[in-house]
């Protein structure tokens, strides 16, 4: 299938061929589909696509529920076509009202629909990430970045997995140490062994032996069986220690003499049993300055820090917050009720002028909140928890531009109450083009949020895409 050609996705029950036609002549490739699974299959390929939804052809209940999942696929703009008295149905307009970038009433113009669908598009190309110049990677596995520092990381990361040497990664919490070991394990010789992770600060100390190492059976009370440790569940493969910093000095010791020996001895037995593991250490600590206080031991440091790799925070790398945060909305878009756009312009200056204590592990959090708390097509600061923030930030004049525009029509709005023709007199501008306006800013769907507040009436023939 040409990615590269323009896609409308054209489900119903009876297909329009005059209306194929038309679609035809201006440069689309129509994708039939007459059932939700035929839609799924059409909309996964990845590429921004348009997408006519031929209600109007006749549908059942079921046809409406099993619609709904594929609705969310991203980069796809929906829009509709329905007959009179079919917005009755609460189903449809759920549909149209969370799913859709707009929608026509039959009998419509055959062309007239065809630019619609391609108002769509083009505001889903809108919201594709820009592409990267060529040669320039900008992930590896599940990291993504394409600042310096990361790109770096990722030069780091396949330098040192073809080695065997221990790697010792640092940086703060949440900077996603764990997911650099596992990138170096995956492009080891090691790859097909398992990659075994310990986090050694949420081991009891009491327990930590016996969790590393294993145990014999009457071991001590409760062994009541041979227990294989983490340690020697590695075997072969990548041993990963979080938190190396929070191990107790009697569990350093003994990890070092593994690391000088290559064996280990389960507690309550006495038989060596020789491991091959490649380890991997990370922590969130200063261990200079641990070293300095006696709280670990120098030549264990020396054994585990042969390279050693510095993870970068993410208030360092820039633009990278941005491509994050969409990465993230693209990867939880599921977890919203509606079709989110992307993120409103004081979102993104609130991104950039928070200063991200808790780096990428909380860039998610506040990006998963912000998918199910935000009312809109759009994420605001506001649903992130950082609408404090997004004054710190300078915003280019395009974004203040818009940011002032859709607060003069949430004001209007609100001084009519509702109403929708008074709101738009006051504007100086007509119904169709305060509609225009605000499916552009995301607030279609907020206008339960205003008394009385109803989009243009579905009479009139047809409406322009958003």
């Amino acid at each position: 299938m040409d990615a590269d050609a323009r896609h409308v996705i054209y489900f119903s029950r009876e297909p329009d061929t005059a209306l194929c036609g038309q679609f035809d002549a201006r440069g689309w490739r129509v994708d039939l589909a007459a059932s939700a699974r035929d839609v799924r299959r059409a909309a996964q390929r990845g590429v921004a696509t348009a997408g006519l939804l031929d209600f109007a052809a006749g549908y059942r209940p079921a046809d409406l529920r099993e619609l709904e999942p594929c609705l969310t696929i991203p980069q796809v703009g929906w829009i509709a076509a329905t007959s009179r008295g079919q917005l009755a149905d609460a189903m449809l307009r759920h549909l149209i009202r969370d799913y859709c970038f707009d929608y026509v009433t039959v009998p419509y113009e055959m062309t007239r629909i065809v630019e619609t669908v391609g108002h769509a598009y083009g505001m889903v190309t809108l919201t594709e990430p820009a592409p990267q110049p060529a040669g320039q990677g900008r992930s590896e596995g599940e990291m993504v970045g394409t600042c310096d520092a990361m790109l770096a990381l990722f030069k780091m990361i396949r330098r040192v997995a073809t080695t065997d040497a221990p790697v010792f990664i640092s940086g703060e919490s949440g900077t996603g140490k764990e997911l650099t070991a596992l990138a170096i394990h995956e492009r080891s010789p090691r790859a097909s062994a398992p990659f075994v992770a310990i986090n050694c600060g949420a081991i009891p100390s009491t327990l930590l032996q016996a969790e590393l190492f294993g145990y014999e059976r009457g071991a001590f009370t409760g062994a009541h069986q041979r227990k294989i440790g983490r340690v020697e569940g590695a075997q072969g493969g990548t041993l990963f220690l979080d938190e190396i910093g929070d191990l107790p000095l009697d569990s350093q010791a003994s990890l070092l003499r593994f690391l000088q020996e290559g064996k280990i001895e389960r507690l309550g037995g006495h038989a060596s049993v020789p491991i091959d593991v490649r380890v991997i250490c990370a922590t969130h600590i200063d261990l200079e300055a641990a070293l300095r206080d006696g709280r670990f031991r120098e030549d264990l440091y020396h054994r585990l820090c042969v390279l050693k790799i510095e993870e970068p925070p993410l208030r360092a790398r820039g633009k990278d917050i941005e491509v994050l945060a969409r990465h993230m909305l693209e990867r939880f878009q599921g977890d919203a009720h509606r079709r989110l756009r992307g993120f409103s312009p004081d979102a993104i200056a609130s991104l950039y002028g928070y200063a991200w204590p808790g780096n990428v592990r909380e860039l998610i959090n506040r990006v998963r909140r912000g998918i199910v708390m935000s009312e809109g097509r759009m994420i605001t600061a506001a649903d992130l928890e950082l609408g404090d923030y997004a004054a710190l930030a300078p915003v280019s004049l395009v974004e203040a531009r818009e940011a002032a525009e859709r607060q003069v029509i949430e004001q209007a709005l609100l001084r009519h109450r509702g109403r929708f023709a008074d709101a738009a007199r006051e504007l100086g501008v007509s119904r169709v083009t305060l509609y225009r306006l605000m499916c552009a800013h995301g607030m279609r769907d907020r206008g339960d949020t205003f008394d009385g507040f109803v989009p243009p009436a579905p009479a009139e023939p047809s409406r322009r895409a958003c």
